[in-house]
């Protein structure tokens, strides 16, 4: 690219084609006079300065051609730049049992000229060059060795770039199997309702089977959206447990979940896993909520009926945000009051300072006391 080409046409005198009568054309566009040069009677010249790089992949195509436009000869013409050495390549593992590997062309990318990638990988201590021979897997800069690889040992692995410019390879990465491991999806998720609140679901989950047998610990995340929505809320102290209580839900709303796996630990391995896919979306609704009929309106309580609601409500807030969620926490104390409270909205009846209810807390989770 940048670089200026001259091009010859010259024609048999028995032709009887005169060269001021024949002109040039690039990729079918007649290029003008004054890149002409009249050599002698019979030949034509035309020089092209500042070469852009080629339009097509099959390169440009340069022709020659007579008054009445029929083609004389022509020329293919691959304009372009050597390949930059490729940068962010990296590796995982599904399940231990084989290695995807991607990573991003040098600099702008383009090279306006067809350009080979290469991946190659080795035993980092011992072992021949081999090279990575799957690039199908839909998508650029990408190759899949599906099968005969070591654990326990570190590889090197790098990816070299060609073309007829020149060669780039990018630094070499070591890694082993281990330290790369992403699992499928977790399976059977599954979401339900918690009884009667209104405004809580429960995410159930089995652990990836392909690594049942492995000494590993998973760690989860959840994610939850509501049916016409497009933004996730992801849940991250989930832990390795495999089931949560999703809280402070909209009321009478389905709901998406999502659940997805990070091995930690892999046989002895020292580093986290890679997250994976979230698996499918499964679905559930929270139960309608029976304070406002259809057509009518609660009727407004008493200033002191008022007073002491909002109380406990800021109260069992703070027991919400401190003692409640996926931390494995107990939660009994947050359910019960939320199922008095759902009764006493549909009950219409007052609450006073003689009838709050009292809810047993076990001695782990007692809380301290306060005065509403």
């Amino acid at each position: 690219m940048g670089s200026s080409l001259t091009a010859t046409c010259t024609v048999s005198p028995e032709r009887g084609l005169h060269a001021n009568t024949m002109y040039w054309t690039m990729n079918g566009k007649r290029l003008p006079s004054s890149t002409y040069d009249l050599m002698s009677p019979n030949c034509l010249s035309v020089t092209l300065h500042h070469l852009n790089g080629s339009q097509q992949q099959s390169g440009d195509n340069l022709v020659c051609h007579s008054g009445d436009g029929h083609v004389l000869a022509g020329s293919c013409l691959y304009v372009g730049m050597p390949p930059e050495k490729p940068v962010n390549l990296t590796c995982w593992s599904r399940n231990t049992k084989d290695l995807s590997c991607k990573w991003t062309p040098g600099g702008r990318g383009e090279t306006f000229i067809k350009t080979k990638y290469t991946l190659k990988y080795k035993l980092r201590w011992y072992g021949r060059e081999r090279e990575c021979e799957d690039y199908s897997t839909g998508q650029r800069y990408t190759c899949y060795i599906p099968r005969d690889l070591a654990l326990f040992t570190p590889y090197e692995i790098w990816v070299e770039a060609s073309n007829q410019l020149g060669t780039a390879t990018s630094d070499v990465i070591t890694l082993d199997i281990l330290d790369v491991v992403t699992t499928d999806p977790p399976d059977n998720v599954h979401v339900s309702r918690v009884g009667e609140l209104e405004d809580q679901l429960t995410v159930h989950w089995g652990s990836p089977p392909a690594l049942k047998d492995f000494l590993f610990q998973a760690k989860y995340q959840i994610r939850y959206r509501l049916e016409d929505s497009t933004e996730w809320k992801v849940v991250d102290d989930v832990g390795n447990q495999t089931s949560c209580r999703l809280a402070g839900l909209r009321a009478g709303t389905v709901y998406f979940v999502q659940v997805r796996c990070n091995p930690v630990g892999i046989y002895g391995s020292r580093k986290a896993g890679i997250w994976s896919d979230w698996s499918h979306p499964s679905a559930a609704s929270t139960p309608h909520s029976e304070r406002l009929q259809s057509g009518s309106c609660e009727p407004k309580p008493g200033e002191q009926n008022s007073t002491l609601r909002r109380e406990l409500k800021q109260f069992f807030g703070w027991v919400r945000k401190h003692a409640y969620g996926c931390s494995g926490m107990s939660i009994k104390l947050y359910d019960q009051w939320r199922v008095w409270l759902q009764k006493s909205h549909k009950t219409r009846n007052q609450v006073g300072k003689n009838n709050i209810p009292f809810i047993s807390v076990p001695t782990q989770h007692r809380l301290h006391s306060y005065v509403l």
